[in-house]
């Protein structure tokens, strides 16, 4: 197939999850569920901030973006998950790079809306005389197209490293998903500058953006720390434990699939995968609600109309 990159695979066979019998029905309840769950979850926050005024603030801006980050991401994956549970799940190879494209542009998204949202978090506490200016709508706006370009940048990293490589005989992907790792594994070539490429793209998109969190919650925390009152300490801590948790999820798991040793197993990798993508897309609107009492007031008041009216 010379005009895909000299490979003679044309398509792909993504065996999912697992291949036993007995729990693919449950398995694809389970995360229909999720799907299902994760859709309405980010899709009613975002509603909810556009709907609500005193949510047009540069935190809420911050989590209406991770929200729809959140919806494509889990669109981009579940759909191929559901489908492997039902029958043999059949890509081509367009369809495998385009996908794999879409699954990079969203997770590196993530990586740098999350460092956003900790950067907002530390102006809003360390700096609160200047928080209008230094989080001013411009000043959003700028961090929200880097996010978006970096996501780009990434992607097209990835993608294009992959190209480069000859899928010859082997067509199966033991994944739900057209990841970096399996498709290298699958290459008939040598991937050691795909492996290079990988390993310094990853490392930027990892290190920058928690080197980032760490030192804003490091001022952060010493600034809280600072605060006489019991009550401003406790309203600090609670606007950032959210953020800390989210984070926690998502660089952590992701930090164990692409910066682990090669070694590791094909079933580690599948459920990494899914922490930092699938269970984070769905966790995050709640995670980001239940202790949010400017969330719960929105919530309250827009039910409120939509029954009397």
């Amino acid at each position: 197939m010379a005009s895909e990159n000299d490979s003679s695979v044309k398509e792909f066979i993504l065996l999912g999850l697992t291949q036993e019998p007995e729990l693919q029905l449950p398995l694809f309840f389970l995360f229909l569920g999720i799907y299902v769950v994760s859709m309405v979850g980010n899709l009613g926050l975002m509603v909810l901030i556009v709907l609500n005024p005193h949510l047009h603030t540069p935190m809420y801006y911050f989590l209406f973006n991770l929200a729809f980050i959140d919806s494509c991401c889990s669109s981009v994956i579940n759909p191929q998950i559901l489908v492997s549970f039902v029958k043999q799940n059949i890509i081509s190879h367009a369809e495998c790079m385009s996908q794999l494209f879409f699954f990079c542009f969203f997770v590196i998204d993530e990586c740098y809306i999350l460092t956003a949202m900790a950067y907002d978090r530390y102006a809003a506490i360390c700096k609160p005389l200047l928080y209008q200016v230094t989080m001013s709508h411009q000043v959003c706006h700028l961090m929200l197209v880097g996010v978006y370009v970096m996501g780009f940048a990434g992607a097209m990293a990835h993608t294009g490293s992959i190209l480069s490589l000859t899928f010859c005989d082997g067509n199966i992907i033991n994944h739900y998903v057209c990841d970096i790792v399996p498709l290298r594994k699958l290459s008939c070539t040598n991937t050691a500058t795909n492996e290079l490429v990988v390993f310094i793209v990853v490392s930027i998109n990892v290190i920058v953006p928690t080197m980032t969190i760490f030192i804003s919650y490091t001022l952060i925390l010493f600034n809280i720390l600072g605060i006489h009152s019991a009550e401003g300490r406790s309203k600090a801590f609670s606007t950032c434990g959210s953020h800390v948790i989210a984070v926690s999820l998502f660089f952590g798991a992701s930090s164990f699939m692409y910066l682990k040793p090669t070694s590791s197993s094909v079933d580690d990798d599948k459920v990494a995968t899914i922490f930092y993508t699938i269970m984070g897309s769905m966790l995050n609107p709640f995670i980001y609600s239940l202790r949010n009492k400017d969330v719960h007031i929105a919530l309250r008041k827009t039910l409120k109309k939509r029954i009397f009216t």
